[in-house]
């Protein structure tokens, strides 16, 4: 790991206190107060400045925390302590002041040969974002700033990394989700949404406390990966030399705990679905769930907004907020309860052009056809069940479509095996659906409890997983048979809290509310993990050279929106006499061409066989601009009358190289 010329300083000093005794980390240092605790000290407790620079004060205030700035200025020294509350100035005083080296109070040591005052010690050992620990009296300073006059003061905590150099600080966003500390001291309104999220949470435990509901602890590992449509994440027992699953629910759990006595019962805590990753999706989530007996659908979405009311009272928030929508158009979101009810049969339908009440179990290969005729796709359309294939077609063209605050309802019984079917159309179960900004932030169902049908619904999800449907649920025989001992009529609930977390606090990004977001690991480039990127042109199509350059600039946007900021490792350098020089991709793109149309083809099978990133272009993308035109145009030919202008493989600098090796240089 490479240290600055200032952190190599830093620990030399590090190294010259512990060799002179000194505890550069202390273990402990109580009665500390808060620093606005401290600022609204009544004036009587202030002291004149004249009578403490002739006097030694007493020990009246303590506080603690990184020193943020200094100025030494002879006999003087000011300097600026700030904690989780506020800032304070703190104003040293040669020969007024004693160090605590963790063992003793003393007035002057020897450090790297050399004796040294406690005040020199303060100016030459006490570095900005050092924590430090201080004691003394206030005063008012000619300026009118209220200052600690230290008497005694304390080395907590040597800082090695100096923080960034500009005060504007983290601005690189791949830098903020990674070193999440450094944006947390550097970006007030980061700690602020932060703090936000903490208190939410608090909010949302109370409410429901209030209401008589438990709080239950919930298995994160499962036998099953039931709950919910999701693929989840695999886990290996090597004392049971079993698989098993991470949890992508709690509902199984808590509905488990209603058999007896558990009459209202939650949890909150993470849950975890091996799906993609965009704004709206991250594969480590809060989920706050609830099982009601006794309660409906309806009583269940009043209960809902009851709890937001009472969360947007005490925090005292707007009902009115303005949130971005995928187009990036800020638009009004009116929380005001109650919220609007929507049809999802019926505006589904609309959207679509189909009608999905038409479809049953197995009818998937008419539904994709029916979608893919009417110019609809999405990723994985063809290995979808029928019931992944309607919640992926709500998601591509109804969804997106509702900003305001509403309950979807009236939901096919085929998109939910776990909810009651209505007892006025059995092809309908009661399900609901809060979504926002096109983001579904709450759920809700009446839960089935009737065993036999749940048998019969576990079924066919268990013939969907074997017809390689990914996300559907798995079999759990012990949900089953608790369910057959009998459960009461009641109501589960979901809320994801990054998302409401996220829309409540203008975010755009889920990560943005993730105090530590998983990240890819960091490569270093100089190792054996080195990436690498070519670009393979088709030159046995004859093409123009604006046609071989647009090829190259599609695929090489392509590629750095896939990978993103891990193409870069630095965003520039300097030259001696100060200026600066923008940094290009750290990752190799290469470009190469071939004369075999055939070639191209099998490179594109074996990169994808050994999960290299892929990226295609063909003539009908460079025709035209209109994705549908594309899909028209593409439908019409079988795969090997595709014209490939070109591909880019990016992946292990080693497996690249291995696939490209017979593909000649571009001239």
């Amino acid at each position: 790991m490479d240290y600055s010329k200032e952190s190599i300083d830093r620990q030399k000093k590090i190294q010259d206190m512990k060799d002179a005794w000194i505890i550069c980390y202390a273990n402990n240092f109580r009665w500390k107060q808060d620093i606005n605790d401290i600022r609204l000290s009544p004036e009587s407790d202030y002291k004149e400045v004249d009578f403490l620079m002739e006097n030694w004060s007493s020990k009246v205030f303590k506080t603690a925390w990184r020193l943020i700035s200094s100025r030494w200025m002879g006999k003087l020294t000011f300097a600026k302590l700030r904690d989780n509350t506020w800032d304070i100035q703190i104003c040293f005083m040669r020969d007024k002041v004693n160090f605590n080296t963790g063992r003793e109070i003393v007035q002057e040591l020897e450090i790297a040969w050399e004796i040294k005052s406690a005040y020199k010690i303060a100016e030459k050992f006490c570095q900005v974002w050092d924590y430090i620990g201080v004691e003394g009296e206030l005063f008012i300073t000619k300026h009118w700033e209220l200052t600690i006059f230290v008497k005694e003061f304390q080395v907590l905590s040597k800082a090695v990394r100096p923080l960034p150099e500009k005060f504007h600080w983290v601005t690189d966003q791949e830098t903020i989700y990674r070193q999440r500390y450094l944006d947390l001291i550097t970006n007030e309104k980061s700690f602020d949404r932060f703090n936000f999220r903490s208190n939410f949470i608090t909010l949302i435990r109370s409410f429901l406390n209030s209401n008589w509901f438990k709080e239950l602890e919930c298995p994160i590992i499962n036998n099953a990966a039931s709950g919910a449509a999701a693929k989840p994440f695999i886990t290996h027992h090597n004392d049971f030399d079993e698989d098993y699953f991470l949890r992508i629910c709690n509902e199984i759990s808590l509905k488990k705990a209603t058999v007896w006595k558990f009459e209202k019962v939650y949890d909150m805590w993470k849950c975890f679905r091996n799906e993609w990753s965009d704004p709206s999706h991250v594969q480590e989530f809060t989920m706050l769930e609830f099982q009601a007996c006794w309660w409906s659908l309806e009583d269940n979405m009043e209960f809902a907004e009851k709890m937001m009311d009472y969360i947007f009272d005490e925090l005292k928030l707007d009902r009115k907020i303005k949130i971005k929508d995928k187009e990036g158009v800020e638009k009004d979101i009116d929380f005001t309860t109650p919220w609007q009810r929507v049809n999802y049969t019926e505006w589904l339908n609309n959207a679509s052009w189909l009608d999905i009440n038409d479809y049953k179990n197995w009818d998937e290969k008419k539904l994709i056809e029916d979608i893919k005729s009417k110019w609809i796709n999405f990723e994985g359309i063809d290995n979808m069940w029928v019931t992944t294939l309607i919640d992926n077609l709500y998601k591509k063209v109804f969804r997106p479509s509702i900003v305001w605050p509403a309950f979807v309802y009236n939901y096919p019984k085929l998109m939910q095996p776990l909810a009651r079917q209505s007892d006025e159309n059995d092809n309908i179960v009661e399900q609901y659906q809060v979504v926002i900004n096109g983001w579904e932030v709450m759920k809700c169902y009446s839960e089935l409890v009737d065993p036999v049908i749940m048998k019969e619904n576990f079924s066919d999800q268990w013939e969907a997983l074997e017809r390689w449907d990914e996300e559907a649920t798995s079999w759990d025989d012990d949900f089953v048979t608790s369910m057959e001992y009998g459960m009461p009529p009641q109501s589960w609930f979901g809320m994801w809290i990054d998302r409401i977390v996220s829309l409540l606090t203008w975010q755009e990004n889920l990560r943005d509310v993730v105090l530590f977001p998983l990240m890819k690991e960091e490569k270093d480039e100089t190792s054996k993990g080195t990436n690498l990127a070519v670009c393979v042109l088709n030159k046995s199509i004859k093409m123009e050279k604006w046609q071989e350059l647009n090829t190259i600039a599609h695929l090489n946007a392509a590629y750095w929106a896939r990978n993103g900021k891990w193409l870069f490792e630095f965003n520039e350098v300097s030259t001696k006499d100060g200026k600066s020089i923008s940094m290009n991709t750290t990752h190799a793109i290469m470009i190469k061409e071939t004369n075999n149309n055939d070639d191209v083809f099998s490179l594109i099978d074996e990169s994808k066989k050994i999960n290299l990133h892929v990226s295609e272009f063909t003539r009908e993308m460079l025709e035209t601009s209109d994705d549908k035109k594309v899909l028209e145009d593409t439908k019409t030919k079988n795969l090997k009358d595709v014209e490939y202008f070109g591909v880019l493989v990016y992946g292990s600098k080693k497996e690249v190289e291995k696939a490209t090796k017979d593909f000649s240089l571009y001239s």
